[in-house]
């Protein structure tokens, strides 16, 4: 049986993926980093933190937050496209196969690693419905996430609205001198308000209880964590987390179909892509930013579930990303920084599962333990730190092998056999 052989790579594909990847812990540390509330809610420990804390979490908002997250699902949704249409196109088979096996992985990460903010099972849910869409032109794909995109927009207004109007009614529920002047509408909104908050505005019992699991060990860690993650793939993937990433993957794929993510338009176009991106990112996130501060963090403010404008900001700077990082690959100089970058994109699914165990280590029980005991600041050392052994690892690794170790995996899972793995230098054989 002839062993699978390494494809042909396109370098602008493998450098985004590398640099959404590197990106997307900017977002995750906080999730494992801080009290479960704190990633939707800054003002956990903002109204107490310092200045560079609060300046540090402006900076990731407006440059990182949501952005990243949908540069990796637009990459995902070109991947797609590049295993079922591209050079040695595969069929259903191995696609559903493929994906399946992601989906294992997604739920490793998720339980096993302790990150219920996992995204690999979101991803391979969305794969599964996304191959009927493979042959689909770039204009449907187009029209199609554009669509996807307004209505969650939308729902999120609506939502904001919702909730706004439950906050006003559980603070007039407070005020009331007689609770039987309250109207049966205002008590039940005023209940939707106070089921929102329990978890975003937690008491310090609720905080102290969470952190102690968390802390404790291994299986005091893996007892809370597997709530929230049946709480994440129960509730918040199909109400959120499925409409996000399906829409970004749609718009990955038709950008792969316009060659958009190759590399291969124009300079003017990448210019035009980053500054047309950029200009629309910035201002949202930006005002989003403002408007955070200046209520001082209060709820409905900061949500980003609650903000119409919270799709069209990350998009805004994911288009912007990519002409950029289009605009790099293409221009001269910065090879090594571009080969690392490659490096950790053409091993994003062990750098990925990689993060969330150095992650556990360092937070939960299972090592140290040392979950709410860091600034942001200090969370963000621990980022840079993470970033140069992956970005000094993924090369070192690939210079003597053909895949990443959990890529291999993947391969030979997928396919039945295993790829061969070893590369053949003057270091094997001298």
């Amino acid at each position: 049986m002839e062993p699978i052989k390494e494809t042909a790579r396109i370098e602008s594909l493998d450098l985004l993926r590398g640099f959404a990847l590197l990106g997307i812990l900017l977002l995750n540390i906080i999730g494992f980093g801080l009290h479960s509330s704190a990633y939707s809610n800054p003002g956990y420990d903002l109204n107490f933190g310092s200045l560079s804390d609060t300046a540090i979490w402006a900076a990731v908002e407006i440059f990182a937050e949501g952005a990243m997250r949908c540069l990796f699902s637009i990459l995902f949704g070109a991947g797609i496209l590049l295993f079922t249409t591209g050079p040695g196109a595969k069929g259903a088979g191995l696609h559903y196969k493929r994906t399946f096996w992601l989906l294992v992985f997604g739920l490793f990460d998720a339980y096993i690693l302790l990150w219920s903010g996992d995204i690999l099972v979101t991803y391979a849910l969305c794969g599964f419905f996304l191959y009927v869409l493979r042959n689909k032109s770039g204009k449907t794909l187009l029209i199609s996430a554009s669509s996807v995109i307004l209505l969650i927009s939308i729902s999120y207004g609506m939502l904001g609205i919702g909730l706004s109007a439950a906050k006003v009614a559980s603070l007039e529920i407070s005020q009331a001198t007689e609770m039987s002047n309250v109207n049966s509408e205002t008590k039940m909104l005023a209940a939707q308000w106070d089921e929102f908050v329990k978890d975003y505005q937690p008491s310090a019992a609720r905080i102290s209880d969470e952190l102690a699991q968390r802390r404790g060990s291994y299986a005091t860690a893996f007892d809370f964590n597997f709530e929230r993650a049946l709480e994440m793939h129960l509730f918040v993937m199909p109400t959120f987390l499925i409409w996000d990433a399906l829409a970004m993957m749609l718009l990955g794929m038709a950008l792969y179909k316009f060659d958009v993510l190759q590399g291969t338009r124009s300079i003017a176009f990448y210019k035009k892509l980053a500054l047309f991106g950029f200009s629309i990112g910035i201002t949202l996130n930006s005002y989003e930013v403002y408007r955070g501060i200046a209520t001082n963090f209060e709820l409905t403010e900061i949500f980003a579930q609650m903000q119409p404008t919270y799709q069209v900001g990350r998009l805004g700077m994911a288009m912007g990303y990519i002409g950029l990082l289009v605009l790099f690959v293409r221009g001269g100089g910065f090879g090594d920084i571009k080969a690392r970058l490659s490096a950790v994109g053409r091993m994003a699914l062990t750098n990925y599962l990689m993060q969330a165990a150095i992650c556990a280590i360092i937070f939960t029980g299972l090592g140290f333990g040392l979950v709410d005991r860091l600034s942001r600041v200090s969370l963000y050392l621990v980022v840079i730190g993470i970033w140069v052994f992956q970005l000094l690892f993924s090369p070192w690794w690939l210079k003597r092998y053909y895949f990443g170790p959990v890529e291999w995996l993947w391969r030979g899972l997928t396919y039945g056999r295993w790829p061969n793995m070893k590369r053949i230098t003057s270091e094997n054989h001298p």
